[in-house]
């Protein structure tokens, strides 16, 4: 055992020991660890979704999914009953449950304060608030809230700063515990957003005007946990919040449960949530230390087996025999998720709507072996994708087949032909039409997971006579600079937080530029068929629109989609009641820890 796992191991033995002694019962720590850097804990500046996960054991959400349920199912978290929405799909009245309160904190001055109407009113109103640059702002200005895009409008025009006082007709506090919103154009599923309380979770006026530009630091919340601890790009520690209301384990174990996993279920009902004190998680990067950490015990829960320990920890896709032997578990489950690579649309060399451009984007998509980075790289652990929308999401349709999923080198050099993209000084390599060098930088990051897609990229693009450069840095910092539009490709992942495919057509949406829109790509046709699909209730007409729409991404391919992820977590012997739920974010609350069946330090 490392020194560090050894002194972690007495230090919880002599803590069990003295609170024994008192009499009180020991903490129960919930530990983790997350592959990617946090950015900070503000709803209206973060988009990732590590920060978010964060936010969503803090904050609460007017709504949340059912932890068991499926299909997947919304219901109250803070309010009293599900929402009332009208018949035309452009009124919403929701109702606060009295009696919720924030955690303590300095900005409150000793008072108790309770969770009222007012707040989820300005908590939606700080995503219009220019000064925080809201990274989410184009899903509420998708749906027109009556007023406040044009109060925006009008306070940016005069530069004054927002005011959240002015009543608007599509936001306002109906009395102290209902609040209503007020859409310009229909969207039955607006009503999806108020369950991301990484998105619209409720913060308080008087937390946010306490701690101004540090409010990223100060997240303060009503759900199960608060912010105990930061340490930048390395550990966050939540701990209980003991103003939390009296909510009690209700919980189904999903349909595909195992009978121990059913049992665990049973034996948690009417238990007071969370289950656990303290949620530890810690940033490791590398995959190797992070499914060590697990191997080691230092770790209760593995989120995704990395992919490079997939042939010996699920081989099959089954649980490694030596893993059972010990008592773990896994918990494999398709994610609502796209991995692409996306191409900057206002970039002089890859972007544009020029047919030749086009067929630039088209030629290094054909020559993506997807195959191969299914297999080699990233273990079986993937599904090709055909467009953006996962399988999990409806929007999906099995029968829609695209170039997507082709891999043909020779079509790729043909087309790369046609236009003009040839090797005029013969090094190898191809220039542009007009002659000019054709080099292209791609943004990735420095695990080993990403370094083995940087090589397969490499290898496809030598192949086919395009000189490829890798820029390495961090998350945060290629982040802000794809927001931005300052990278010319960048390979990432996007997430859904609900169970429809909206979100991810939004990544061609021309209002979310620069938010999920990071290649930019601006094309009216498509923006009429997304902005169609929405306003239509679920049915056939609205599946072949989204269809069409996925139609138009592959045919000007701003994107590279690659795959829709499969992710397998792991959970040690004496954690109980481990499953997933794709659109909870706060699954600790649900997760107990069994400390009589944790091993003993030696």
């Amino acid at each position: 055992m490392k020194l560090h796992a050894l002194l972690t191991a007495l230090l919880l033995t002599s803590a069990l020991t003295a609170a024994q002694a008192q009499g009180t019962p020991p903490q129960k720590v919930l530990r983790y660890a997350f592959k990617v850097a946090e950015t900070g804990f503000d709803p209206v500046q973060v988009t990732d979704k590590y920060s978010k996960d964060i936010l969503g054991g803090i904050l609460d959400a007017p709504l949340e999914y059912d932890f068991g349920a499926r299909p997947f199912k919304l219901r109250p978290a803070t309010l009293a009953e599900m929402p009332e929405i009208s018949a035309d799909f452009k009124t919403i009245t929701m109702r606060v449950k009295p009696g919720i309160y924030f955690s303590d904190d300095p900005a409150f001055k000793g008072r108790k304060r309770e969770l009222t109407a007012e707040d989820y009113v300005y908590s939606v109103k700080r995503h219009y608030d220019p000064y925080w640059k809201s990274g989410n702002l184009y899903l509420l200005e998708n749906v027109k809230i009556l007023g406040l895009s044009e109060l925006r409008t009008e306070l940016m025009k005069a530069k004054k700063p927002f005011d959240y006082d002015r009543p608007v007709e599509g936001l306002k506090a109906l009395d102290r515990y209902t609040f209503q919103v007020k859409l310009g154009v229909a969207d039955p599923r607006f009503v999806y957003q108020f369950s991301d309380a990484g998105f619209l979770g409720a913060v308080a006026r008087e937390v946010v005007e306490f701690y101004g530009d540090k409010i990223m630091e100060h997240p303060v919340g009503t759900n199960a946990f608060r912010l105990a601890e930061w340490r930048r790009s390395s550990r966050v520690v939540l701990e209980k919040n003991p103003n939390y209301r009296d909510v009690r384990y209700a919980e189904t174990a999903p349909p595909d449960a195992s009978d121990k996993l059913k049992a665990e279920v049973a034996a948690l009902q009417g238990r007071k949530l969370p289950l656990v004190d303290r949620v530890v998680i810690d940033v490791i990067e590398e995959a190797q230390p992070r499914w060590l950490s697990f191997l080691r015990g230092e770790a209760d829960v593995i989120e995704e087996v990395p992919i490079d320990f997939a042939g010996i920890a699920i081989p099959g896709n089954r649980l490694a025999p030596n893993l059972a032997k010990q008592g773990i578990t896994m918990t494999r489950y398709p994610r609502a998720d796209i991995s692409l690579s996306y191409f900057n649309m206002e970039d002089p060399v890859v972007g544009g709507y020029a047919p030749e451009r086009i067929a630039l984007r088209r030629a290094i998509n054909l020559a993506v072996d997807l195959d191969k980075e299914i297999r080699l790289v990233r273990r079986g652990q993937a599904l090709k994708s055909q467009g953006p929308i996962p399988t999990v999401a409806f929007g999906h349709d099995p029968a829609f087949k695209s170039e997507m999923t082709e891999y043909s080198l020779p079509k790729a050099k043909a087309l790369l032909d046609l236009y003009g993209y040839v090797d005029r000084d013969g090094d190898g390599y191809r220039e542009q039409p007009d002659g000019q060098p054709l080099a292209i930088e791609y943004s990735t990051l420095a695990d080993g997971e990403r370094r083995q897609l940087a090589e397969q990229w490499q290898k496809n693009m030598d192949a086919l006579g395009i000189r490829m450069t890798f820029k390495i840095g961090k998350f945060p910092e290629q982040l802000k600079a794809a927001n931005a539009g300052k990278l010319q490709m960048w390979g990432v992942g996007w997430v859904g937080t609900t169970p429809d495919g909206d979100t991810f057509l939004a990544l061609g949406s021309s209002k979310a530029k620069g938010k999920a829109n990071k290649a930019r790509f601006d094309l009216p046709a498509f923006e009429a068929i997304y902005e169609k699909q929405k306003a239509l209730p679920d049915g056939p007409e609205r599946l072949a629109l989204m269809t069409e729409a996925q139609r138009l991404l592959v045919a000007y391919a701003p994107y590279k989609f690659h795959v829709h992820r499969i992710w397998t977590d792991m959970a040690q012997p004496w954690v109980k009641g481990y499953s997933r739920n794709l659109f909870v974010r706060d699954f600790w609350k649900y997760i107990d820890v069994d400390l009589a069946a944790m091993p003993k330090a030696k």
